[in-house]
């Protein structure tokens, strides 16, 4: 099963007009055993693979504060960190490092998992041992041995940190939780329990010694291991771009689409067929989801198992082709899920450790404007609208508009971009920006715009611009958003058909190819490409071998 190639929605592709045809991807673009590690060969040879990258789209964190509070009200690490506080200031434990039968009971207790009066029930002990089997492996509980012999438990050095609210300490022990667990459900689902009964029942039977036949065995238990483990990672990373690109309070994902993301080719119906591999994956994803769900990585609503048929093993009520749309509260009996802010702070972490670049919304507005424009324009995986506007909240309107302004100058391959970029976000300030932007109106790079920018907020004292800033000026729009695009052919004929061609076209581009732009060229030649009217188009030609031959 392989992922599938996906449009990063909402990002702006700021490459150079002489890249390479071949873009970025996402890591849904890569097949699952290179999902955040190499380059995936989706019709790319080996030359074209140093011009793809690994695209992570930006999230929007809580601050690391509220992200450890998040942490600590998870209930099995808060199991694990009032356990290590119990064991204060030593508990005894088998020569296993485990409870000893007395301390179980209390231990299901202590953590409200059983009434403080009456039979405590196993699933209770269980359960207990459990948060205590994690708090061992996060060395909030650490094991020793006295100099009488016996066996005992002691808080380890990073439970009074925790308790104390240190951020960075809870997150590290909760994302060396959130790993863990991570593990262990890709172990569960790694052989179904009624196989490896039915082997080890012949194996009895037979007498059978230990031999090529294990090895087998274990073989196919490591291979299902890392199919596990690819699935689930797929899952992970589609659940981070949804969450990624969904607005507030939509970021909940039904099973099933989660399973057909996964299954099914970008653009295609699914089969019958791939309808039930769209079930399996989701009876495979089903208790995997629901151990992550335990360490706050997801919310999780499970399959109901009523919708199985026990008796025929058929695949889940209501998924056969040619159904009814469900309602939303029987859809919801497939299972739902949705990514939580710790959910997306583990994997960012996953990402970052394997060499990721895992940008968060905001980074690029740190800086100057300078820094800002020009991290937009480099950065590939960035939500431009998001960096503006934090970088122009509150700022003193005038003296931002005057950073952006200066800022967006240049005749550098970026330049056009920044000047589209620093209008936009001299739309977000506003009126207020209106002084700094009649300082640039004589402006040679500027003043177009600026004008362009002024009538239409509304101002109806703006000087038309001579014929020369005018020309200029388109065809450094139209730089930008060639730049913007990535060359889209369908975005650029929608602004080639708003280019101001008179009745004489030859007059118009007989002008243009003269405009001292470093882009005049390549504007003219997409003209000539993509214009309608072949005449247009013609004339476009010609005017950019023109720019060409003058360069």
């Amino acid at each position: 099963m392989a992922g599938r190639r996906r449009k990063n929605a909402g990002a702006s592709s700021a490459g150079a007009p002489d890249e390479g045809a071949v873009g970025a991807v996402l890591p849904a673009d890569l097949e699952l055993q290179d999902l955040y590690g190499a380059f995936a060969a989706h019709g790319l040879d080996d030359e074209d693979l140093d011009d793809a990258a690994v695209l992570v789209p930006p999230v929007r964190l809580p601050s690391e504060s509220e992200l450890a509070e998040q942490a600590k009200a998870v209930p099995m690490f808060g199991y694990a960190l009032e356990l290590a506080r119990w064991t204060a200031p030593h508990r005894a434990v088998d020569e296993f490092g485990d409870l000893t039968g007395p301390d179980r009971e209390p231990a299901a207790r202590l953590l409200g998992l059983a009434p403080e009066q009456g039979e405590v029930p196993e699933e209770a002990v269980v359960e207990a041992m459990r948060a205590w089997s994690l708090a061992c492996d996060l060395d909030l509980i650490e094991i020793g041995t006295t100099a009488a012999g016996e066996h005992v438990a002691i808080p380890g050095p990073d439970l009074e940190p925790a308790e104390q609210g240190d951020a960075e300490t809870v997150l590290e022990l909760w994302l060396t939780a959130a790993g863990i667990v991570r593990e262990l459900a890709v172990e569960a689902d790694s052989l179904p329990e009624e196989e490896a009964a039915e082997e080890a029942a012949e194996r009895a039977g037979a007498g059978a010694e230990p031999g090529e036949e294990d090895e087998e065995r274990l073989a196919r238990v490591e291979e299902a291991r890392e199919e596990a483990a690819e699935l689930l990672d797929e899952a992970l990373q589609v659940l981070y771009e949804t969450t990624a690109f969904a607005d507030p309070g939509t970021e909940t994902v039904p099973l099933g689409v989660l399973a057909a993301l996964l299954v099914v080719p970008e653009g295609e119906e699914p089969s019958e067929e791939l309808l039930g591999d769209i079930t399996d994956v989701m009876v495979a994803l089903d208790p995997m989801l629901g151990d992550l769900a335990e360490l706050g990585l997801l919310d999780y609503r499970p399959i109901d198992p009523e919708l199985f048929d026990e008796e025929e093993g058929q695949e889940p009520a209501g998924a056969a082709v040619g159904e009814e749309p469900l309602d939303e509260e029987e859809s919801a009996r497939f299972g739902l899920v949705r990514l939580t802010p710790l959910g997306q702070y583990g994997i960012r972490q996953w990402l970052l450790e394997d060499g990721y670049d895992a940008p968060l919304v905001g980074e690029l507005a740190q800086g100057d404007a300078a820094e800002l424009l020009r991290g937009i324009c480099e950065a590939a995986n960035v939500l431009p609208d998001e960096e503006l506007q934090v970088w122009v909240t509150g700022r003193e309107p005038v003296e931002a508009a005057r950073e952006l302004l200066a800022a967006a100058r240049g005749n550098d391959a970026y330049a056009p971009m920044r000047r589209m970029l620093g209008r936009l976000a001299l739309g977000m300030i506003g009126r207020p920006a209106e002084p700094a932007v009649r300082e640039v109106l004589d402006d040679p790079e500027l003043g177009g715009a600026a004008r362009a920018w002024l009538v239409e907020l509304g101002a109806t004292d703006v000087p038309a611009p001579e014929r020369g800033m005018a020309l200029w000026t388109v065809v450094d729009t139209f730089a930008a958003q060639l730049l913007d695009t990535g060359g889209d052919a369908e975005l650029l004929r929608e602004l080639i058909a708003d280019l101001p061609v008179t009745g004489n076209p030859a007059s118009y581009f007989g002008e243009l190819w003269r405009v001292d732009h470093p882009y005049t060229a390549d504007v003219l030649e997409a003209v000539g490409e993509l214009h309608l009217d072949r005449a247009v188009a013609k004339e476009a030609r010609k005017a950019a071998f023109k720019a060409r031959s003058k360069t």
